[in-house]
């Protein structure tokens, strides 16, 4: 069976001597949606971190379209065509939108306008936005800034933590069905996210971590139909 498009397997380490990882196993296809779940304090952010290279490992290794790129940096990572968002300080507040969305592009040599129109179009407030101060913005608009700024790097792999943290049902919904639209271009997102149920309802795999370990692995409606997942991990 061929190996996932981007895996981190069986990797194990943490900040320091303590490890927070156990043989932890994420990976995503490509085109798919993969979502990371769990308890507070499970190591879902660290378990990302550990994938895009913010994080030495002292077990396993992480793959990206077959290659071993466990000893990259991530800024090699993203020459790669990795993305990364992190949860907080994801945009430069004093910069408009525009000019938050042209840093995004700072790697590439080539002519950035058709990958801006792109975010545009998929983020129209943006445009409607685009001469203002970044940090003006409301918390929904600023994740689609932080998005919008990754997509610019026109990265095989988008990988989101914690995307719609702090912003209303309504502004989640909304961030869910753009991150569904980035998956149908073909880009592969791993995400993880704290609104579990809704999390596992967009994606192809999900993967329930509990103290650093893989505790349920399958596809999100699996684990959404899942009796012990439900009660232990979705209220019921």
């Amino acid at each position: 069976m061929a190996e996932p498009f981007l895996i981190g397997e069986a990797m194990t380490g943490g900040y320091g001597p303590v490890d927070i990882l156990h043989a932890c196993t994420i990976a995503v296809e490509k085109g798919q949606i993969a979502v990371i779940v769990g308890p507070n304090g499970a190591g879902k952010s660290t378990a990302m971190k550990a994938v895009f290279g913010m994080l030495r490992l002292r077990g396993g290794h992480v793959k990206l379209a077959g290659e071993d790129i466990t000893a990259l940096s991530p800024q090699a990572r993203v020459a790669k065509g990795m993305a990364f968002v992190p949860q907080t300080h994801n945009i430069f507040t004093s910069m408009t939108v525009e000019e938050n969305l042209e840093m995004g592009a700072f790697l590439r040599r080539d002519d950035i306008q058709g990958t801006m129109e792109q975010v545009y179009d998929l983020f129209p407030i943006l445009k409607q936005k685009r001469y203002q101060a970044a940090g003006e913005l409301s918390g929904g608009q600023r994740q689609q800034v932080a998005v919008g700024r990754a997509l610019m790097t026109q990265p095989k792999v988008l990988m989101l933590d914690e995307p719609t943290a702090g912003v209303s049902p309504i502004v989640m919904d909304e961030l869910f069905d753009r991150i569904i639209e980035v998956a149908r271009t073909g880009i592969s997102i791993l995400m993880v996210e704290q609104n579990a149920r809704q999390a596992l309802d967009i994606a192809d795999k999900g993967y329930v971590l509990v103290q650093g370990a893989n505790r349920f692995t399958d596809t999100g409606q699996a684990l959404l139909a899942d009796p012990e997942v439900r009660r232990s991990f979705l209220g019921g």
